[in-house]
C-alpha cells in the first residue's frame, strides 16, 4: 500500500474556485469549524466582513509570495466548508459534498482533546484531497470500525500536532452515524516510506495517523514518515 503523502493541488476542479466559493458562503481563514450564524441584515453584514477578511488574507499571502500562508488559509477555509458538509451528513445521513464539484466528502471527525484538535477526515488520500484536510486511505478500515484505519495529513497544517502526541494520549473518532470510539496512543515512530509497517490485524480496532518527517523540513519530498498508532479502549 502506498502511504506516500504528496503536496496537494486542485481540489476536484480548481483551488481558486473552491476558495471563492468558501468566501462567498461567508468563510474566513482561521474560522475553521465553528462560525456563528446570524439572521437578517446582521447575517449579511457578517458575511461581508468575513468575505473581506478572507480576501485580505489571500491577497497578503500573494503579495508576499507566501505559499505557506496560502496553504494555511486554504486549509482553514477547506475545514470550514467541510464542517458544513459534515453537519449535513449527520442530519440527513449519507455523504455530503463540501461544494458542488468536490470529489470527496467528510467521513469522520478526529479530535485530540488534550491538544485542542478538532478535524474532519476526508475520503481518499489523494494529493488534492490532502491539501484540504487529513484523509482516510482507501483500502484500510473505516475510521471507528474494526481493523486498522489509516489517516494521512500534511505535517505543516492539519497534522502538525502529531509531534505533540505521547503514549496514553486520547484520540476520538466520531462517525457520520453518530457513534464515537476512543483510542489511546500506543506508540510513535519514524520510518522510510518504503519500509513503513502498520498494524493489519482485522480482529482489533486501531488507528494510524501518518505524516511526512521531519516536521520542520523545507523539502516536501522527504522519504521519511512519522506514524502514530493508537488502539481503541
Amino acid at each position: 500500500m502506498n502511504t506516500a503523502i504528496t503536496r496537494g493541488g486542485p481540489f476536484g476542479r480548481d483551488s481558486a474556485a473552491a476558495l471563492a466559493y468558501a468566501e462567498a458562503q461567508g468563510a474566513a481563514p482561521g474560522a475553521e469549524l465553528r462560525i456563528p450564524v446570524a439572521s437578517g441584515s446582521r447575517s449579511r453584514g457578517l458575511r461581508h466582513v468575513l468575505v473581506a477578511l478572507a480576501a485580505a488574507c489571500v491577497a497578503i499571502a500573494a503579495w508576499h509570495g507566501g505559499q505557506a500562508a496560502f496553504l494555511h488559509a486554504k486549509a482553514a477555509l477547506g475545514q470550514w466548508l467541510l464542517a458544513r458538509a459534515w453537519e449535513e451528513a449527520r442530519a440527513q445521513g449519507g455523504a455530503a459534498k463540501p461544494w458542488p464539484w468536490a470529489d470527496t466528502h467528510p467521513v469522520a471527525r478526529l479530535t485530540a482533546p488534550a491538544h485542542g484538535v478538532n478535524l474532519l477526515v476526508l475520503e481518499g488520500a489523494s494529493g488534492r484531497t490532502l491539501a484540504w484536510g487529513p484523509a482516510h486511505v482507501a483500502g484500510t478500515a473505516r475510521p471507528g470500525a474494526l481493523g486498522n484505519a489509516i489517516v494521512t495529513g500534511h505535517r505543516d497544517t492539519h497534522f502538525a500536532f502529531l509531534r505533540e502526541l505521547r503514549g496514553g494520549d486520547v484520540l476520538v473518532i466520531e462517525t457520520a452515524a453518530g457513534t464515537t470510539r476512543r483510542y489511546r496512543v500506543e506508540r510513535t515512530f519514524v520510518a522510510d516510506r518504503s519500509q513503513l509497517k502498520l498494524p493489519a490485524d482485522g480482529r482489533s480496532t486501531t488507528l494510524a495517523l501518518v505524516t511526512c518527517y521531519p516536521f520542520d523540513a523545507i523539502d516536501p519530498g522527504t522519504p521519511l514518515r512519522y506514524a502514530v498508532v493508537a488502539r481503541a479502549d
